[in-house]
């Protein structure tokens, strides 16, 4: 049973100023070291900062309400399919909600980046 579906689209260009203005800052902000395998791809970072916040309106919580960007963590398996874990109140609130399992798909081209989550029991 879906019990949280989140779908965010987010534009490269305020990625790639984002980059251009705060560097490593704006990254380490919202990723954690290894999470990133192109980190200075603006289409790639825009597609995992675009899965995080689908993950936060999948939770229900948004990235402000105790949820914050080091808690959903997107990782690759073996055929570089995404997937996301869920650490500290990420991880609570998918318990709350009884998710188990977390699908993730993300797309992008050069102006935009989108992702689809959706947590199922």
């Amino acid at each position: 049973m879906i019990v949280g579906l989140g779908l965010d689209v987010v534009e490269v260009a305020r990625v790639a100023q984002a980059l251009a203005r705060h560097g490593e800052r704006f990254l380490s902000r919202c990723f954690l070291p290894g999470e990133l395998t192109r980190p200075h791809d603006p289409e790639h970072v825009a597609g995992l900062f675009a899965a995080k916040e689908a993950a936060f309106k999948a939770l229900g919580t948004g990235w402000g309400e105790g949820v914050g960007w080091h808690d959903v963590v997107e990782e690759r398996d073996a055929e570089g399919k995404p997937n996301l874990t869920f650490h500290g109140p990420a991880q609570m609130r998918a318990q709350i909600l009884g998710a188990h399992r977390a699908h993730v798909s993300i797309s992008h081209q050069r102006a935009v980046a989108v992702a689809v989550v959706v947590l199922e029991t």
